[in-house]
């Protein structure tokens, strides 16, 4: 069974400590990068569901406009023009 060694402390906190710095860099490099990705494909994405639904709407809105009759015109009956009698 080994013991514990102050070299092998020391050798652990360096390397953490230049992990994290690597780390820290290349998030620095590539996370605008990959932020601008997302970005691209959200908006994409959105653009495509927002053409699907005006699609969506247009050939609702035409159907129901092909569905329905015609107004029928309701005749009450025959104009009369009164006129004032002194």
């Amino acid at each position: 069974m080994e013991t514990a060694s102050f070299q092998g402390l020391i050798d652990t906190l360096l390397f953490i400590i230049i992990f994290y710095y690597v780390m820290k860099f290349l998030a620095r490099l590539f996370l605008p990068v990959v932020a601008k990705k997302m970005v691209e494909k959200a908006t994409e994405q959105f653009q495509q569901h927002q053409q699907q639904y005006q699609n969506q709407n247009y050939q609702n809105t035409y159907q129901n406009q092909a569905n329905q009759k015609p107004k029928e015109k309701k005749i009450v009956g025959d104009y009369v023009d009164f006129e004032e009698i002194e």
